[in-house]
């Protein structure tokens, strides 16, 4: 009846993630898929591929991805290795490394801006895989559930 042709795994980067309004979590947040951020996150934020930050949106800490979308506040350093936007509400005080800076209207930030230079040595860190008993990962075991 069930065929697992028809059952694929999800590509890098092909999965969205959200952190809503009102919000707030605590820690490191590793995603190799995008996220749109619209809460607040307090501690460093690594997605492989785009990090969009809503108006409404807060972290304190560094945020690593290959594009962003900056709408929110941010305190910390912000490493983009493509293209980095920044929105009319946006506010960062930290230090910017990225390609392709494009800054609309309004933006503010305060700290130093590195455009083109270091930028393509930025390494977006791997997301660290959780191991299970017996050197199963995290993603053997989703596959084994599907019978993949």
């Amino acid at each position: 009846m069930f065929n697992n042709q028809f059952i694929q795994e999800e590509e890098v980067g092909s999965t969205n993630n959200a952190i809503s309004k009102g919000t707030t979590l605590r820690g490191k947040v590793e995603t190799s898929g995008s996220i749109r951020i619209d809460g607040e996150i307090i501690g460093d934020v690594n997605t492989q591929a785009k990090i969009v930050l809503g108006d409404s949106s807060r972290v304190e800490g560094n945020i690593w991805a290959k594009n962003a979308d900056i709408g929110g506040i941010v305190e910390g350093k912000v490493e983009v290795g493509e293209t980095l936007i920044l929105k009319p509400n946006c506010k960062i005080q930290g230090d910017i490394v990225t390609n392709t800076l494009i800054v609309e209207s309004g933006a503010k930030f305060s700290g130093q801006c590195d455009i083109g230079g270091n930028s393509k040595q930025i390494k977006l860190k791997e997301p660290e895989k959780k191991v299970f008993d017996k050197g199963i990962t995290e993603d053997t075991k989703y596959k084994s559930k599907l019978g993949a």
